[in-house]
């Protein structure tokens, strides 16, 4: 394991995807219905995912165009409360809760405790856990109900673009078609000259419900280009779980 802070920020962001081997890919076809911004958002929220708990695993690949490295990750979740990350062998452990992120390492016998400020620097963008789940499962990062958007069609997607932004970022979003999941949302900051552009190529269904199948996470900012990307591994649904997590004695707090 070549870097335990690839683990901690790639576990983040990416811990809430999920997949299983029996699952069908989905394919949008059929003419695309002109449906008002209205409609396209009520829709999105209907198809929202329902779950309990989750347990999978998760192969990641990590890319900032000077180092890379790739792992495997063992996932539990509890819906709104627990999320739960082991590397192999448990040598790095990370849980998240709505209130904070703890992470040990016991390659180096470090720890950290604090809240979501690391991830919202290195992405670009404010985030609590509300959001991250909801990006993660292929849904809008902000709430669409709260706003009015303009839409068009675009290649089988529903574009959907603030009719008042947030200041400082400017936001767009694509919809899938047929099922109204997430198929891209970007995140700019001009000024700062950043960009967050989040991509699901393709869906599956699961339990009767679409997932995506794979997730791209591109953070870009000035020159540099941080590229993380996940393949979903053994998924199971609504089991009994448990989040064993507690940091040893004697190890050294890091600040990040």
């Amino acid at each position: 394991m070549k870097n335990s802070f690839h683990i901690f920020i790639t576990s983040f962001v990416l811990l809430f995807i999920v997949g299983c081997k029996s699952s069908q890919t989905l394919v949008s076809s059929g003419e695309v219905a002109n449906l008002s911004a209205k409609n396209i958002i009520k829709n999105h929220y209907r198809n929202a995912v329902n779950f309990n708990t989750i347990r999978g695993k998760l192969k990641v690949d990590f890319d900032n165009g000077k180092e890379q490295d790739n792992f495997t990750l063992n996932l539990r979740m509890e819906k709104d409360k627990n999320i739960w990350i082991s590397a192999k062998l448990g040598v790095v452990k990370i849980l998240i809760t709505p209130k904070k992120v703890s992470f040990y390492n016991k390659l180096d016998n470090t720890y950290f405790e604090g809240d979501f400020a690391i991830i919202s620097k290195f992405l670009g963008t404010q985030l609590d856990f509300d959001k991250i789940q909801n990006l993660l499962v292929g849904e809008a990062l902000f709430n669409l109900k709260n706003e009015r958007f303009n839409s068009q069609i675009v290649d089988k997607t529903y574009a959907l673009t603030p009719k008042r932004d947030i200041e400082l970022f400017k936001r767009l979003f694509f919809l899938d078609a047929f099922h109204f999941k997430v198929k891209k949302q970007q995140l700019a900051q001009e000024e700062e000259n950043r960009l967050l552009t989040i991509e699901y190529p393709a869906y599956q269904e699961i339990t009767g419900q679409p997932f995506p199948q794979n997730l791209e996470i591109k953070a870009k900012e000035t020159e540099k280009t941080t590229t993380i990307a996940v393949e979903y591994k053994k998924v199971t649904f609504n089991e009994n779980v448990r989040f064993p997590f507690k940091i040893p004695s004697g190890y050294r707090e890091i600040k990040i």
